[in-house]
């Protein structure tokens, strides 16, 4: 795998993502720039899979910067609800004004009430990176961690769905984790280890 240099775009609009891809790759000397400062807009995501999803993101960023580019696709796979809400997660959060992840939790949660489903209602977050360069080279690394959503949110760190998941062998959630014990377990993390190995081994 090609070396990536000292920056990298990664084709993210969303702010807690950045923070943490900025802190994972600090320790490379690789410092990393979002897709909103280069005023992208933020493409269709039409596939039904996180591959073919960070897919489309990464190729559209690349396309429209000629850099090399890093994007992701990630969510929450609950069990009791067949995976959902999977590559959906943040169409659960869709609203009018803007993403609400407070409604897509209680949604989570309503529908988990509703199918009766028994504890521990055991979940997962995936997490999918495609990193792909001008020339079409193109690497993919995933990442998971399992654990359990509950009911009601607790903490306010992190983003996303993390105040209801409850990693394995934790009893908080990962809204109740400094920004550093949740880099040191995330699904994000997972994959990204995966890519600085790949890195390493250039």
């Amino acid at each position: 795998m090609k070396p990536l240099g000292d920056t990298l775009l990664v084709a993210t609009h969303n702010a807690g993502k950045l923070e943490e891809f900025a802190a994972l790759f600090a320790p490379l000397g690789i410092g990393v720039k979002g897709a909103r400062a280069f005023d992208l807009p933020e493409p269709e995501e039409t596939e039904t899979t996180f591959l073919g999803n960070a897919r489309i993101k990464a190729r559209a960023a690349m396309e429209a910067t000629g850099l090399p580019t890093l994007a992701d696709d990630s969510g929450i796979e609950v069990d009791a609800l067949g995976g959902a809400p999977g590559v959906y997660t943040a169409d659960w959060a869709e609203t009018p004004a803007g993403r609400d992840f407070m409604q897509a939790m209680e949604r989570t949660h309503r529908e988990l009430e509703a199918r009766g489903a028994a504890e521990p209602r055991t979940a997962r977050f995936r997490c999918t990176l495609v990193l792909l360069w001008p020339d079409g080279e193109e690497a993919v690394f995933e990442g998971a961690v399992e654990g359990r959503v509950t009911w009601p949110p607790r903490g306010l760190e992190g983003h996303g769905y993390d105040p209801i998941f409850v990693p394995d062998g934790h009893d908080i959630t990962m809204g109740e984790m400094t920004f550093e014990q949740k880099n040191a377990l995330s699904h994000r993390a997972a994959a990204l280890a995966k890519l600085k190995a790949a890195l390493d081994d250039a």
